[in-house]
């Protein structure tokens, strides 16, 4: 199937409340024009170089997440005009961005990353990692930065109970925070989890955000 007839079948298996990520990395502009005639707006990339030249080459109503593990030095070049940066896994990355964004007179919003998976591979914070940056003075000083939700990646196996175990434990932590750090928050409440080959699972679970590539581009 093409490209748009990809994007409407998956269009077609989400809740109207769940928004779709099409992952771009390493797809060409006429791939995503292609996407984005077919009316998608939502695109993610996980190379800093890679995003600013589609950035600067397409269309300006795309909104741009940076889905991937995103390094300090490389916070200046985004912030500008990113949507939604994905891949919160440190206080040290949560500060750059607020310095940036500060500069530029922009709010920019992130996600909390999670380890839930297995792999040793993969980053993200754990519950208690957390509550240390959202206890810091600093944090609370910070006010160009929103705490949009929570991000993770689950297991990469074809075990649905662990895909799916990782996903209620994600959901899990967003209720727990949402309840005890951001009760009076409407802005906190995205859970980003679910890819081309989970994300059934993930929208059970609770996601409201899914990253899909492959399902709508096909394989590299």
């Amino acid at each position: 199937m093409s490209t748009t007839e990809n994007l409407k079948y998956i269009q077609s298996q989400l809740p109207a409340q769940v928004k779709l990520v099409a992952v771009s990395k390493t797809k060409s502009n006429d791939q995503i024009m292609e996407a984005y005639q077919s009316g998608q707006r939502l695109f993610g990339e996980n190379k800093v170089q890679e995003l600013i030249g589609k950035w600067q080459e397409l269309p300006k109503d795309i909104e741009w997440h940076f889905i991937g593990h995103l390094q300090s030095n490389k916070v200046r070049q985004i912030v500008p005009f990113i949507s939604l940066i994905h891949g919160i896994d440190s206080f040290k990355l949560l500060s750059a961005i607020n310095k940036e964004a500060e500069k530029c007179d922009r709010i920019v919003k992130v996600l909390f990353e999670f380890h839930i998976a297995t792999e040793e591979s993969k980053f993200g914070l754990s519950l208690i990692e957390a509550e240390e940056i959202l206890s810091m003075p600093e944090m609370q000083a910070m006010k160009n930065v929103t705490i949009a939700g929570v991000m993770g990646m689950a297991t990469f196996t074809d075990n649905e109970t662990i895909i799916r175990s990782e996903f209620e434990r994600l959901a899990t932590i967003y209720m727990f925070l949402k309840e005890r750090y951001f009760s009076q928050s409407s802005q906190f409440c995205e859970i980003s989890m679910g890819m081309s080959d989970d994300f059934s699972f993930a929208v059970s679970a609770g996601s409201t955000i899914v990253r899909i590539g492959s399902k709508i581009f096909g394989i590299r």
